[in-house]
């Protein structure tokens, strides 16, 4: 082998060799770095969680926010790994980053919505709401969207932009809800009669609260019954249990007491003509 082609042969070896070391170091700093992200994201949400200074809504937002920045300086890292400069890099993921903003306006707005549902709070996890006609319980708050479980057990997405375009129920919030269950009864019966034992079955009703005090009252007169309304303070949890048990609980005494609930009926006369 000649001289030329030994020294040929070294400079690529060398060169292997530098880059080879600058491989295996940028993979280390990638595995490491997406190690500790994960970690650093999990153990950031644990700790917020266990606190009782902050507020759960903002501990996945957090932990997401955590961890995306480590993975972003890991990519640094990596890039300076191969002598790439600074300045360099910061220029292009500017540039990278304008680029990808004016691709992805609608998910940016999720985005900036979702900063501003943190801010504002309407709704904590946790909390069932009405976002739009979608009746759920929040499950998270994320960067972009928000997730919620229905009553029958369906996971729902909801992008953030939406969310904070519609108008939220908040079911949760307020410690006390008011119930109205409306009933009907024949105008053939007794109105002072109806409302005395709607009165009592409110009164009964232990789930009540006694301040504002329960009431019934007429509310409306039918095409087919005189409506009477049973009005009542409850706690928010015991909302839906307490609207089953009063809707039975006067189905039977009204049954008890010979007062009927009319269904929808139509009168029809026939009238016969005569032939010449």
């Amino acid at each position: 082998m000649t001289k030329d082609a030994e020294a040929t042969m070294q400079t690529i070896t060398e060169l292997a060799t530098v880059y080879a070391i600058d491989v295996v170091g940028a993979l280390a700093i990638l595995i490491i770095g997406w190690i500790v992200a994960g970690w650093a994201g999990g153990k950031t949400r644990s700790l917020l969680m266990k606190s009782s200074n902050v507020d759960d809504t903002l501990a996945p937002f957090l932990s997401n926010v955590v961890r995306y920045t480590i993975l972003a300086l890991v990519v640094v890292a990596v890039l300076a790994q191969f002598g790439i400069q600074t300045a360099s890099i910061i220029a292009v993921l500017g540039t990278v980053g304008l680029a990808v903003g004016l691709a992805l306006q609608g998910t940016l707005s999720h985005f900036a919505a979702g900063v501003v549902l943190l801010i504002l709070r309407p709704f904590r996890i946790g909390e069932t709401i009405d976002a739009g006609g979608t009746v759920g319980n929040v499950q998270e708050i994320g960067l972009f969207a928000t997730i919620l479980k229905t009553a029958d057990g369906l996971f729902v997405y909801i992008p953030n932009g939406q969310l904070l375009n519609a108008s939220i129920k908040n079911f949760s919030r307020n410690p006390t809800r008011r119930v109205d269950v409306v009933v009907g009864i024949a105008y053939g019966d007794d109105v002072e009669k109806g409302l005395s034992i709607a009165k009592a079955v409110l009164e009964a009703e232990s789930r009540a609260l006694k301040d504002p005090a329960p009431e019934s009252m007429v509310v409306g007169l039918g095409d087919n019954s005189v409506n009477i309304n049973m009005r009542c303070w409850i706690n928010g949890g015991d909302y839906f249990p307490v609207v089953a048990d009063l809707q039975k609980a006067i189905k039977q005494r009204y049954d008890a007491e010979g007062i009927s609930i009319p269904f929808p009926q139509r009168d029809v006369h026939i009238i016969e003509h005569k032939s010449e």
